[in-house]
């Protein structure tokens, strides 16, 4: 699971109104006009909050007759107020546990002897220890331009585009605005 889908998640249920519906929905399924009236709130009101709670599938919505039903996915709420703590902080990202000659081996069928890619591996656990390796002359705690990353990158492979959403992807790197920066390696898949 990608750590955007977890903040967006913990983003998502950071509002009383909603904490209080998923409360609420956890004794059984309501209608939004219940809920309404229980909370005090306005329909419309009640409406936005369960849109964005069904954004995230902590809430679906059943049909009985003329009424329709809110239920809690309980289910998917604990396995993403979880995801935080699973798998060493690295939220519900697999975690391969890869020994140095393992990653050797992978780095030498890979990286020609001019030290570049010359193909990103379909297999995820080849990949991710391709991209640790592009990732070598990159310093923790600095923060890069697009461009700065994509010149790092070239150095290695020509497709910076696809390498540079990869390290993203799999949480080797944050990116805002336009910038990156190395995420702690104990976030790092490999």
């Amino acid at each position: 699971m990608q750590l955007d889908r977890v903040v967006n998640f913990h983003k998502t249920l950071g509002d009383k109104t909603r904490i209080r519906i998923i409360s609420l929905l956890k004794a059984g399924p309501l209608n939004g006009q219940a809920i309404a009236g229980k909370l005090g709130l306005k329909p419309p009101t009640i409406s936005h909050h369960l849109t964005k709670l069904k954004e995230i599938d902590v809430v679906y919505q059943r049909r009985d007759k003329n009424m329709i039903y809110f239920y809690l996915n309980e289910d998917k709420l604990e396995r993403m107020a979880l995801a935080i703590t699973r798998n060493g902080g690295a939220g519900m990202l697999e975690k391969f546990d890869v020994t140095n000659e393992e990653k050797a081996k992978v780095i030498g069928n890979f990286i020609d002897n001019t030290g570049k890619l010359q193909l990103l591996p379909a297999q995820r656990k080849k990949k991710l220890i391709l991209l640790e390796y592009m990732l070598r002359g990159l310093d923790h705690g600095k923060t890069y331009n697009e461009q700065e990353i994509n010149e790092h990158i070239q150095q290695y492979h020509e497709d910076y585009a696809t390498v540079r959403r990869e390290f993203v992807m799999a949480q080797f790197m944050y990116r805002q605005n336009g910038s990156y920066e190395l995420n702690p390696v104990e976030m790092w898949p490999v």
